[in-house]
């Protein structure tokens, strides 16, 4: 079974990868994975003050990707994989793929204007140590564009 795995956030172009990923997944009798990342917090407060802002942090990704499987599994009956892993985006994200070999593609969504987004950047150009094709889906696309070329 090919799975589709996507990394959720509150971005359009997160949106946009995940339609790909599940029309695609519908398409071929596959399946997706949502990877939602908290970053690591640049500054320390105190104690109990910085587990707050941690497990607040967690629980909105955690939102964020139950929602877009919400959405996934209304249009196809089919419940999606969701992690929410805590850490920098790039380091998360190779070491899910290292632990998930069933996943055929990544799929990152390009800003539709200015540069292509941080992630798209970094797997842009470390394609070739990827374990897996990495599908890249332009922001300009529209919803009939994505079910289209999906």
């Amino acid at each position: 079974m090919r799975v589709y795995l996507v990394i959720m956030d509150e971005t359009e172009e997160a949106v946009r990868a995940l339609r790909f990923a599940s029309r695609r997944a519908m398409k071929t009798g596959g399946a997706v994975h949502i990877l939602a990342l908290v970053p690591r917090e640049s500054f320390n407060a105190f104690g109990a003050v910085q587990a707050t802002i941690e497990q607040e942090a967690f629980d909105r990704a955690e939102m964020v990707a139950s929602s877009a499987a919400g959405s996934i599994f209304a249009e196809s009956g089919k419940m999606p994989v969701i992690s929410v892993r805590n850490g920098d985006a790039e380091s998360v994200i190779k070491d899910y793929l290292a632990e998930h070999p069933e996943v055929a593609a990544l799929v990152l969504g390009a800003a539709g204007e200015g540069g292509p987004g941080p992630l798209v950047n970094h797997f842009s150009s470390h394609v070739g140590a990827l374990s897996c094709p990495l599908f890249i889906v332009p922001g300009g696309l529209t919803d009939e564009d994505i079910d289209r070329v999906s």
